[in-house]
Parts: C-alpha cells; sequence; structure tokens
C-alpha cells in the first residue's frame, strides 16, 4: 500500500512527537541518575561504615562480618547497575536523538512538497524556518544532555582516583616498546648489567632505577621453578605444588604441628613466595611499604627493607579499601631476584640478600578498590598485568633491571586478576582474565594470539588450565571452559556457581571452584557436568590449590578444608589456624606456610 503525502507527513509527525518525548524522558532519567550518584555514592555506603566502627568495638563478632560482607555485596552491585544505566541511557539518548534528527528531516522535505492553498510563500518560508530552528534546538538539547551527563558521570569516578598520576613520563598507551635484547641470564655464573646500554631505549619511557651494577647470577632451571612456590598459586600460577609429605592436621590455638609463628609489621593480602631455605611477604599501609625476608625453617628475620625514595612514587598513597590494601599482589622471585608491587605503582627489586637491585613506579593505577594483580616471571621477564579505569594494560619488564622490554594496550576494563602463564604450540603464552575477554599474548613480544568475549563484570579471579584447555568464572558472568589451541573457542559454560574473588584450579580431568559465599564444586573439566558441591560455614576470598592428590582450601576464619582432589571429594580434615586468613597456603616439602591476617605461620610434623 502506498501512502500519499498527507499520510506520510502525519506519520512523520507521530514519530518526531514520540521520539522527542523517548529523548526527554531518557534524559531526565539520566540526569536523576547522576543525581542520585552523586548524592548517594554507591561505592562509600554509610550503613557499611557504622558496622565497621562496630567491628573494631566487637573483633570477634562472626555475625556482624558477614553482615558487613553482604552489604559490600550490596554496595558493588548499586554501583555497577548504576554505572551500567549510564552506559545504557546514554546509548538510548543517543538512538532516539539520530531517529528524531531523520524524521524532522524526512517530515521538513515532505512538507516542502506539498502545496497548500491558503498558505503563502512568505508564511511558508517562515514555516521552514521555524522547523529548522526547532531542528537545531532539539539537537543542541540531546547534545547538551548526553555533555551534562558525561561531565556528572566522569566527575564521580574522579572522586576515587588520585588527581596527580605519579609518572610523568609514562609510556604512551597504545605504543609497543621495542625488544630490548637481555643479557643472557640463565646458564651464566656473572654478569655485568651495562646500566648506559640499558636506558638507551625510546625517549620517554621511565627508566629503573638501578643500585647495584653487578651482581652475581645462578643458573635457574624449570625444575627449579617446581620445586620453589616462586609466584601466585605455584609453578606457571596454575593452583598445583609439586611438593610432598604435606601436613593435614593441626591447631592454632593449642600449637599442634605449628613449627613456629611470628607476628607481621604491616598488613597485606599477598601470599608468600619461596626460594629455597627463604621466604618471603610484603606489607604497606600509608607510612611505608616493606619487604621481608624469613628463614623459613626457624621463623628468624633475616632482613627487613623499605621500599622508599622511588622516583616518581605519590606523596599521598591512593584510596583503597580495607579487603585490598596497599600491598595485595603476591610477589615473585626468579632465584636471584625477589619483585614486589604496591597499589602506589611501585615496583621494586632485592637480591636475595635484601640489596636493593633497580626500582621505578609504573604510574598510580586508577583503581577505586586498590591493585591486586600479581606478578609472575619468566625467561628474564617480569610479567605486570595493569588493567585500570583508565584501559587495559600489560607489559614484561627485564627483570635485571627493569628496563621495559614491551609494554602494550588491551582491549579491556579494568580487571584485579593475575597472569598465568601456559606453554602452547612451542611458545609460552601468558592467559589473562578481565571484561570482557579471556586472552593469550606471546610471552616474548607481548603479541596478542587470541582473545574469546565471555566475561563481565570485576573480574578478580585468574585462569586455570587443563589438557589444553582455560578455564575462567567470574560472579555475574559464567564458568568457561575455552580451547587454547583452536583460538578460544568454547568447549562448554555454565552459571551454576560463580567465584567473586578465589581462581579456579583444576587437576586430573577435574574443575574445582569456590565461592565468596562458602560453597565448593567440582565439574568435569571436559564436559562441564557438576560432579560434587559442598556447603561450608565460611566464605573463601583464598584460592584452592592442590599438592598430593589433595585440595586445600583455607576459607575467611581461617579453617583450612583438606579434601580428597578426586570425584567424591570426601574432606579429609579441617584443621584451624586460630585467626582470620585470606591469602593462599605456600607448600613446600614437609611443610605449610599460611599468612593469617596478623601473622606468618610454618605448619610442619618434622
Amino acid at each position: 500500500m502506498i501512502m500519499d503525502k498527507e499520510t506520510k507527513l502525519k506519520l512523520f509527525k507521530k514519530i518526531i512527537s514520540i521520539s522527542a518525548a523517548f529523548c526527554i524522558l531518557i534524559g531526565f532519567l539520566l540526569l536523576i541518575n547522576f543525581w542520585h550518584l552523586k548524592n548517594n555514592e554507591p561505592l562509600k555506603s554509610q550503613t557499611i561504615e557504622v558496622l565497621f566502627k562496630k567491628l573494631s568495638e566487637e573483633p570477634g563478632n562472626e555475625e556482624l562480618r558477614k553482615e558487613i560482607r553482604s552489604f559490600d555485596l550490596i554496595a558493588r552491585k548499586a554501583y555497577f547497575t548504576s554505572t551500567w544505566q549510564v552506559k545504557t541511557g546514554a546509548y538510548l539518548l543517543l538512538f532516539g536523538g539520530i531517529i528524531l534528527a531523520i524524521a524532522l528531516k524526512i517530515k521538513t522535505d515532505i512538507q516542502k512538497k506539498i502545496e497548500l492553498p491558503d498558505i503563502s510563500k512568505e508564511d511558508s518560508s517562515k514555516k521552514g524556518l521555524i522547523t529548522h530552528r526547532w531542528l537545531l534546538a532539539t539537537g543542541v538539547l540531546v547534545f547538551a544532555l548526553a555533555l551534562v551527563s558525561a561531565f556528572l558521570s566522569n566527575d564521580y569516578l574522579n572522586n576515587y582516583f588520585p588527581e596527580q598520576i605519579a609518572n610523568s613520563d609514562s609510556i604512551k598507551q597504545g605504543e609497543v616498546i621495542e625488544v630490548i635484547p637481555i643479557k643472557e641470564i640463565i646458564g651464566t655464573e656473572k654478569a655485568e648489567l651495562d646500566v648506559a646500554s640499558d636506558t638507551e631505549t625510546k625517549q620517554g619511557t621511565p627508566q629503573a632505577e638501578v643500585i647495584n651494577t653487578t651482581q652475581v647470577i645462578k643458573k635457574i632451571k624449570s625444575e627449579d621453578f617446581k620445586k620453589n612456590q616462586s609466584t601466585f598459586r605455584g609453578f606457571l600460577g596454575q593452583g598445583i605444588s609439586y611438593s610432598n609429605n604435606i601436613p593435614i592436621d593441626w591447631d592454632g590455638s593449642t600449637g599442634k604441628n605449628i613449627k613456629w609463628k611470628v607476628a607481621v609489621s604491616k598488613p597485606g593480602y599477598n601470599s608468600p613466595v619461596i626460594w629455597g631455605d627463604k621466604i618471603f611477604i610484603a606489607g604497606a599501609d600509608k607510612e611505608s611499604k616493606i619487604v621481608c625476608c624469613y628463614d623459613r625453617h626457624s621463623g628468624r628475620l633475616l632482613w627487613e627493607k623499605d621500599a622508599e625514595n622511588i622516583q616518581g612514587s605519590p606523596a599521598v598513597p591512593p584510596k583503597v579499601t580495607d579487603d585490598t590494601g596497599l600491598s595485595a599482589p603476591t610477589m615473585t622471585v626468579d632465584g636471584n631476584l625477589i619483585f614486589a608491587l604496591f597499589a602506589t605503582g611501585d615496583i621494586i627489586a632485592f637480591d636475595l640478600d635484601g640489596n636493593r637491585v633497580w626500582a621505578k613506579n609504573l604510574g598510580v593505577p586508577a583503581n577505586h578498590y586498590g591493585h591486586s594483580s600479581s606478578l609472575i616471571n619468566w625467561n628474564g621477564k617480569l610479567v605486570v598485568l595493569y588493567d585500570t579505569s583508565k584501559g587495559g594494560r600489560m607489559m614484561a619488564l627485564n627483570t635485571g633491571t627493569g628496563d621495559f622490554i614491551w609494554d602494550i594496550t588491551r582491549d579491556n576494563k579494568i580487571s584485579w586478576s593475575s597472569p598465568m602463564l601456559f606453554e602452547s604450540k612451542g611458545k609460552m603464552q601468558i592467559i589473562t582474565t578481565a571484561d570482557p575477554n579471556v586472552a593469550s599474548y606471546d610471552l616474548e613480544t607481548g603479541k596478542e594470539l587470541w582473545k574469546a568475549a565471555v566475561l563481565t563484570g570485576e573480574v578478580a579471579p585468574s585462569p586455570a588450565t587443563f589438557n589444553g584447555l582455560i578455564f575462567v568464572s567470574n560472579e555475574y558472568a559464567k564458568t568457561v571452559a575455552v580451547d587454547a589451541e583452536a583460538d578460544g573457542k568454547i568447549v562448554w559454560e555454565t552459571d551454576e556457581y560463580l567465584s567473586e574473588v578465589p581462581s579456579p584450579v583444576a587437576y586430573d580431568s577435574m574443575l574445582f571452584l569456590a565461592t565468596s559465599y562458602g560453597v565448593l564444586v567440582c565439574y568435569d573439566a571436559l564436559t562441564g557436568k557438576n560432579l560434587w558441591e559442598k556447603q561450608f560455614d565460611n566464605g573463601f576470598y583464598s584460592s584452592p590449590m592442590i599438592a598430593e592428590n589433595k585440595l586445600f582450601i583455607i576459607d575467611m576464619k581461617g579453617i583450612m578444608h583438606i579434601l580428597k582432589a578426586d570425584k567424591t571429594g570426601s574432606v579429609i580434615n579441617e584443621p584451624a589456624l586460630g585467626e582470620a586468613a585470606f591469602a593462599l597456603p605456600v607448600f613446600a616439602d614437609g611443610a605449610i606456610y599460611v599468612r593469617g591476617k596478623n601473622s606468618l605461620f610454618c605448619i610442619s610434623t618434622e
């Protein structure tokens, strides 16, 4: 059916009226939402502040702690719901404005072709001018609403980040740094660090402050990394320990099988790392940042060093939440040096005797909780995942000098997860998780190899791997298995149980996943079938670890749940540490090391 011009004119008048009303409504709702955000910031809950104050008066009140966690989760949901509404509203406003503009143009064109006998040419010209003014005014209104919306949104986010990024010489986002030749570290006995040649990189690249120019370099083999739990979640960051004779029974309150216990001098959520006879932890507060080294057999403090006087370090530390803090990233050690990263953006290297080797500031990470991605190293490269609200970023530093080998931007949003290493097709790959991608990168060059958009929300859990599959999970998203050999093709997925913080671990055709509300679940790693699930009294922030065919996971109250890592999941024992715990258990032959809220424990029957 062909409509005449009069009918078309009436139709487009209706479209104009509807689209104009739609734009006004969306703009009005956006302004209300922005006003609510500015006056009731969801990340700053007065209720939580009151509960925290009450908790300080009743530190042993577990019910109060659960209530705080529940309110905190509600606050996070409110924040991300609000930001989703902002983005969705902006797109709807833009869509409505486009429809309105198109309808106005078509209506004007139709009206010009209709000859109205009672209207003079002069009146027609005036009407056309009025119509164009209406079109212009509507466009200005739509633009103004969008501009005001964007301004208010950015103003809110800036309340959570420091106004000054500490390193004005930081590498431009999007710039890929030339690969700098690395001096042979593995397989030599001594190496002279040629500071002059190493600093001849692209102009503007922040260089590390190299303190020691000569150091003894020990030969490090892959087996040495397997023997020592030298990074977050052990060898390659995959959650599996290769140590033996692991104890399964202790009691922190009575001292049963507690070989030693020492108080930590600074708070931190990082897990210990081990190399040889030494165990390392980091800590920080508003006053200072430290790295500590203990004799792992006796608990004797060997050295404690400040991470201070670093060029570009902020005078005032950034805002962080209590459950992240200023020292959340777990350190990494390569047998020669120990590396630590703090929420200030300061990264520092000491040798194993506590001598400072190099330090630099990477720029204060724009992060409304605090930076928590842990470090990992391999073959002379220190990998730093640095996703912030400004965008995704990852870099590799020369372990000996701290100079950039490569620095890339990533197509994702802010994340709190840690990288995992994975060898495939003859290449050592870096596997990362963030919103929206699980992605793989070549360790040598930083080149992206593949990615799969399967995640949303605040991504904190790190990936796991088994038999060529990569497993990722996140709350408000899904648990997904992708095939690394097929460039991230989805193999299976489920939204049954999802992790907020703990990372999954895969072992012997099974995938184990824990939640912050106390559920531990086991899936068939190849099919996604639910094999078993168990509900515990307390939630988990720590991730499950596998050692000697057993699964070890410590809950927030400090109870270690030890289960058979099989299709039955039978509970072996549930020994208590005697204080709250959030970090991973760390294993060595004959011993477990656990960082509690206030103390570092060595558990051993020997």
